[in-house]
C-alpha cells in the first residue's frame, strides 16, 4: 500500500483546482496520476503541456510508445491506463498484449516502432544500427525519431512517479504478460 496520498481538489492550489475542473469536464474524472502531480504547483500544468504537444506521430503510434515504455519500466498504472487508451484507439486486447511484449506482427511499420522504442528505453537512449535502420526503412523520419523520444520522456516521468508513489490504479487493471521460463 502506498504511503503517498492522492490529493482532492480542495487540497490543491487554485491553479491546479482549475486544471482539475478542466480534466473533469474532458475525462469525467481526474486520474490519480494527474491528481498526484498537483501536489507540486507547476508539475500538473507542465506535464499536460508536454503530453498534449503537437506531434508528427499518430495517436496509435503514441499509444504504442506508451505501452512499450510502461512495460519496460514495469509501471502497472501506465500499463493499465494505456491499455484502456489503446482500446479507444482501435487496438484489440491481443494486439495490446503483443505490443507490450515487444512485437507487432499485425503491422510491419508498428513492429519497427515497437522494437525501436523498446531498445531506446532499455538502453537509455541508444538503439542498434539495425533497429534504427529498420525504423527509418519502415517510413519514419528524423522528425518522428525526435517525437518518439519526447513520448518516451513523457511516459518515463509518469512511470517513475507511479513506481515511486504506488498510489491506487483507477483504470481497469491491465492483464499481466505471461512469462515464459526456459
Amino acid at each position: 500500500m502506498s504511503k503517498f496520498n492522492v490529493p482532492t481538489k480542495e487540497e490543491v492550489s487554485e491553479n491546479n483546482q482549475a486544471i482539475f475542473g478542466n480534466l473533469e469536464k474532458a475525462l469525467g474524472f481526474v486520474p490519480n496520476l494527474y491528481a498526484f502531480y498537483a501536489k507540486n504547483e507547476t508539475a500538473l500544468g507542465d506535464y499536460l503541456t508536454l503530453q498534449n504537444r503537437k506531434s508528427t506521430l499518430k495517436a496509435k503510434e503514441r499509444e504504442i510508445i506508451n505501452l512499450v515504455t510502461s512495460e519496460v519500466n514495469g509501471c502497472r498504472y501506465c500499463q493499465s491506463a494505456h491499455t484502456a487508451l489503446g482500446k479507444m484507439n482501435g487496438f484489440t486486447d491481443k494486439q495490446i498484449l503483443e505490443l507490450r511484449s515487444g512485437t507487432a506482427s499485425f503491422d510491419p511499420k508498428f513492429d519497427a516502432l515497437v522494437k525501436f522504442t523498446k531498445e531506446v528505453v532499455e538502453n537509455k537512449g541508444r538503439a542498434s544500427d539495425r533497429s534504427r535502420d529498420n525504423f527509418f526503412a519502415a517510413g519514419y523520419t528524423e522528425a518522428n525519431l525526435i517525437d518518439v523520444v519526447f513520448v518516451i520522456g513523457d511516459k518515463i516521468i509518469s512511470n517513475y512517479i507511479h513506481n515511486l508513489a504506488q498510489f491506487a490504479i483507477d483504470f481497469p487493471i491491465a492483464e499481466e504478460l505471461e512469462t515464459v521460463t526456459v
